[in-house]
């Protein structure tokens, strides 16, 4: 299986990458310049205690006396208990940056989600959306948090160490550091080989997170194709994918660990044996030298600190690459400056802007392609006045449903131009175009909660009445009535607790809710009973009546009424006219409806 969305990543730490993530950091600066004073602090105490142990060595232990040992233990108790409350501070303040900044990324990636078009869910699995919301998210709060804490306290601790180590003896410091250029080589070395396989193990988290999706909403399809066994093997070799590359991730680091550990205990060894030469010729007294290898064995801590937080932003910089990759996708249908400036975006409005739409609506020579594939419209003309209802008829593919998304602006003309009453829609916003829009599709989805939170999805700042009113215009008042607690009945996760019928009723309700000027009907009863149907049928015409209305249907019985019914084949209009007069041409949609006509009859006449 081939994923061609997905971006391959070779650069290695890209302090621009990091740059650009930062900005989420700004509301939090104070936090940071705060934890970062706090860490500072904590690195400067650590390099005090190794000094207060060579004091309490060469003044008390050595030559063997207390005198001033009270004062010397006051002081010692006083770092301590400092040291502690140092210590809450920053893990309460950490705790909130990070918990902050994975709620500003969440919140800017779902907003890009938002202003996405059709064409990137048509390309992009669900589920490797949601791996960049949550587990990418979470890894970019955390590294960037307590990253920060800990290289802040390792840079203190590494230059407060050498200089005191200087101070007390340049010579055998400088011996001890003979050990850091060796580090450096090895950092560079694994640097590489971590961030490649961090980026090949999140890349396959993705998958595992798109399989993950994919079983459970069609565990009932697997259920009846017998399934279960060559998924769960599908499965097993993409876990055992990522097993492997965590593996190799793995194995590098703990190569690199060792190394960084090793070169430290050298570096110690270097200390205690050169060290305890100056102690025996007294150049150094006893306290220096414990010091010294205290301080020795501190100074490779913070490095080792350091090269674990550099393997940790690498893995988190394969995180970065792919939630900023989705927070930075361009948008394909995006209004120019000046009609947001006008009208408003669409989590900024400027409704007093907004003209009221009649309902006309013309296609001017429009052609249009998806991305990367064939031509379905080309040239197309059709003239809709205000109010008209427009049926679409032909095979799948033929291209109704892309002359009713190009409506919607749910994609836009490759070619030519879509009127509004008159005016080019890219000249107003998409959201004074879809506000006006009232749209019903085959396969309805109602979120959960109650029924009458899922009808006044439509509108907001509907009214209860206005909600009743809705329903009570589709024919849906008297089976929501029935319900176990009407209106403030649970539906379920999807509706699963409705039938299809209920949750279609529903979802026009929440179309109706808005009183928009145009309405899209795709496939609206073509997965319910006949019953219902008729009930939606009354519905239609209640609610169309004095709106544009475009009806996609695979029911012919359900657009008898409709003003024009337009046929079309490989996206052009081959026949045109209402019922009468296409029944009368006994062309396609004769060829169609009679058919259709005969087998609903032989099934009547078989269920009687």
């Amino acid at each position: 299986m081939s994923y061609p969305e997905e971006q391959e990543y070779t650069k290695r730490l890209d302090l621009g990458l990091w740059r650009q993530l930062l900005r989420y950091a700004k509301p939090y600066r104070k936090h940071l310049i705060a934890i970062a004073f706090i860490m500072i602090l904590t690195g400067g105490i650590d390099v005090v205690f190794p000094l207060m142990t060579r004091y309490a060595i060469d003044h008390f232990i050595t030559p063997g006396k207390l005198e001033g040992i009270g004062g010397y233990a006051v002081l010692y108790g006083l770092l301590v208990v400092f040291q502690a409350c140092d210590t809450w501070i920053l893990i309460r303040t950490a705790g909130k940056v990070e918990n902050g900044l994975v709620y500003d990324i969440r919140k800017s990636g779902f907003e890009r989600l938002q202003e996405l078009s059709f064409s990137y869910y048509d390309k992009t699995p669900v589920g490797w959306i949601m791996a960049r919301m949550t587990s990418d998210s979470q890894r970019l709060g955390e590294t960037i948090s307590w990253s920060l804490v800990d290289m802040t306290w390792g840079v203190t601790m590494m230059v407060g160490i050498v200089v005191v180590l200087l101070a007390l003896n340049w010579k055998l410091a400088l011996i001890v550091m003979t050990v850091v250029p060796f580090l450096a080589l090895a950092s560079a070395y694994f640097q590489k080989r971590i961030l490649k396989g961090y980026r090949q193990v999140r890349k396959v988290n993705s998958r595992i997170t798109g399989a993950f999706n994919e079983g459970i909403l069609g565990a009932r399809t697997t259920k009846t194709l017998v399934r279960e066994e060559r998924n769960l093997e599908e499965f097993e070799s993409l876990t055992g994918e990522m097993r492997s590359a965590s593996i190799r991730v793995a194995i590098f680091s703990s190569v690199f660990y060792p190394i960084v550990s090793a070169l430290g205990g050298i570096g110690t060894a270097l200390a205690l044996w050169i060290g305890g030469g100056m102690v025996m010729t007294s150049a150094i007294s006893f306290g220096t030298l414990a010091s010294f290898i205290t301080y020795t064995i501190q100074f490779f801590e913070p490095i080792g600190n350091i090269a674990r937080i550099f393997a940790e932003l690498q893995s988190a910089q394969a995180s970065a690459e792919r939630v900023l990759s989705m927070i930075n996708t361009p948008l394909e249908i995006e209004d120019r400056p000046d009609v947001l400036q006008t009208y408003g975006d669409a989590f900024h409005p400027i409704r007093e802007n907004w003209e009221p739409i009649k309902g006309d609506v013309t296609f001017r020579n429009v052609s249009f392609s998806y991305q990367g594939g064939e031509t379905v419209l080309e040239d197309f003309n059709l003239q809709v006045k205000a109010g008209e209802t427009i049926a679409l008829v032909g095979e799948t593919g033929s291209g109704k449903s892309t002359i009713v998304n190009l409506i919607c602006r749910f994609y836009e003309p490759t070619k030519g131009q879509i009127l509004i009453d008159g005016v080019d829609y890219r000249e107003r916003s998409q959201l004074w175009l879809q506000s006006n829009l009232g749209y019903v599709l085959q396969s309805p989805h109602l979120f959960s909660g109650t029924v009458k939170e899922n009808i006044r999805y439509g509108r907001l700042e509907a009214t209860d009445e206005e909600v009743r009113e809705a329903a009570r215009l589709v024919n849906a008042d008297g089976f929501i009535s029935k319900l176990e607690n009407g209106y403030e009945t649970e539906v379920g996760e999807g509706g699963n607790r409705l039938s299809t019928g209920q949750k279609q009723l529903i979802s026009f309700a929440r179309a109706v809710v808005a009183n928009p000027r145009l309405f899209v009907l795709d496939e609206a009863t073509s997965s319910i009973d006949t019953e219902t149907e008729q009930i939606i049928q009354k519905a239609i015409q209640n609610v169309l009546e004095g709106r544009t209305s475009f009806i996609i249907a695979h029911r012919l019985s359900t657009i008898r009424t409709a003003d024009r019914i337009l046929v079309i084949v490989d996206g052009k209009v081959t026949e045109e006219g209402n019922h009468r007069q296409l029944l009368a041409q006994k062309g396609y949609y004769y060829r169609l409806y009679t058919n259709q006509f005969m087998e609903e009859e032989e099934a009547r006449i078989i269920n009687e």
